[in-house]
Formats: C-alpha cells, structure tokens, sequence
C-alpha cells in the first residue's frame, strides 16, 4: 500500500511540475483579490438589472419562467393567469407575508399552511441577483422556510428595486441585519439528473418555478 501511494504521489508532482510555489505569495495573491472583488466577478451587460434577471432567470437551463407586472397590487391577477395557463386548481398556499395577505385574492381557495403534496404555494422574495437570475429568501416569522421546497408549482413575487448585481452586493446589504436562521438561494425550479442520469423535474423541491417581477425598478 505504501508503494502504491508513494507512486501515486510521484505522478501527481510530476503533473504539477515546476518548483512548489510559496505558501505566502500565494496568499497575498488571494488577499489582492479579495481587495478588489471586481477582478473576480463576471462582467455584466450594460443593461437593466430588471432586464438581465429576468433573461437569466427565464433561460432554458434555469427552467423558470416570468411575467412582469406594474404594481404588487396585479399579482393576485397573474397568480390566476398562471393557474388557468397550466389548468390547475383555483387553490394556492400563500405565504403569511402581510405584504401578500392585504391583497385581494376574490376568486381563489387560499391555504394558511403548506401541505407536503401542495400543487401551488405563492410567496414573495427578499433579492434577486441579476448575475445568476437567483432568488433570495430569508426565513423569518412570516417567511416559512418550507414554502420554498413543498409545492409542485412555485410563485413567487419579485420587487424590481430589490435586484442586486452580485451575489456579493447581497452580503453588503445583509450586512447589519441579525442572520436569519436560514437563507435560501433559488435558481430556477428543482431537477437532478442523479438518477439513471435521466433528467428529473421536482427531485429536491419544486419541479415549476414561476417569477413575478413588480415595478420597474427605478425610483
């Protein structure tokens, strides 16, 4: 066995080659990265971040879609647009965000909690990030952490103002807050090709992810 290993790790030196770098250059050239994190985040498109969220979040191997809305007070109207779409019940979990709570939901059977087989739950999100077209919840008294990953079809509510650039420029703004006891990052609907190497819509949450984005985003 020590024979093995020693060979093992010959072979591996000799791929690397060259001299072993210093451990403390290497740290400081780390450290002048982390310094100026616009060396180290992609570059993004000289557009809207409303635009480039909804781009990327739309896109086929995020498998969300989009529909864009003027005031929060039209979601409950693209809730029921997105329920007939797709032939479902007129029946949704919605998330005790008073935010959603004060709306007017005439004409829909709505649910206080999640149920394990929910076919619809509707919430609302904290951020989006335009770089990966990511959502950002944090849990919270009305903000159940399992909304996220019960129901088959996810709706969930976007303000325009609250997209972010970077996954980074979301840290910045958490920064003085208390740490929520969860943070949840959603990009697209859930898929896994883990088993057979098959694809599979739903493995690990829901399998549709639909995105309301309200407002424009300019102040």
């Amino acid at each position: 066995m020590t024979g093995t290993r020693e060979r093992i790790l010959a072979a591996v030196r000799s791929a690397l080659g060259g001299e072993r770098r210093d451990a403390a250059a290497i740290a400081a050239e780390a450290a002048a990265l982390l310094h100026d994190p616009e060396l180290i985040r992609p570059h993004l498109p000289d557009r809207s971040l409303v635009d480039l969220f909804a781009e990327r979040v739309s896109h086929p191997r995020v498998g969300a879609t989009v529909e864009r809305v003027a005031s929060v007070a039209e979601l409950p109207a693209a809730v029921r647009r997105y329920l007939e779409a797709h032939d479902l019940p007129k029946a949704v979990a919605l998330q005790p965000a008073p935010d959603l709570q004060r709306l007017d939901w005439s004409g829909l059977e709505l649910h206080a909690t999640m149920a394990p087989d929910e076919p619809v739950g509707v919430g609302i999100a904290d951020h989006g990030i335009a770089e990966g077209g990511t959502l950002v919840v944090r849990s919270g008294p009305t903000t159940p952490i399992l909304s996220n990953f019960l129901p088959l079809h996810h709706i969930v509510a976007l303000r325009a103002g609250t997209i972010l650039a970077h996954l980074e420029d979301y840290a910045a703004v958490a920064s003085g807050e208390p740490p929520p006891r969860n943070l949840v990052l959603i990009t697209g609907a859930s898929g896994t090709t883990d088993i057979e190497g098959r694809y599979v819509r739903g493995a690990h949450g829901p399998g549709y992810l639909h995105v309301v984005i309200v407002g424009d985003g300019e102040a």
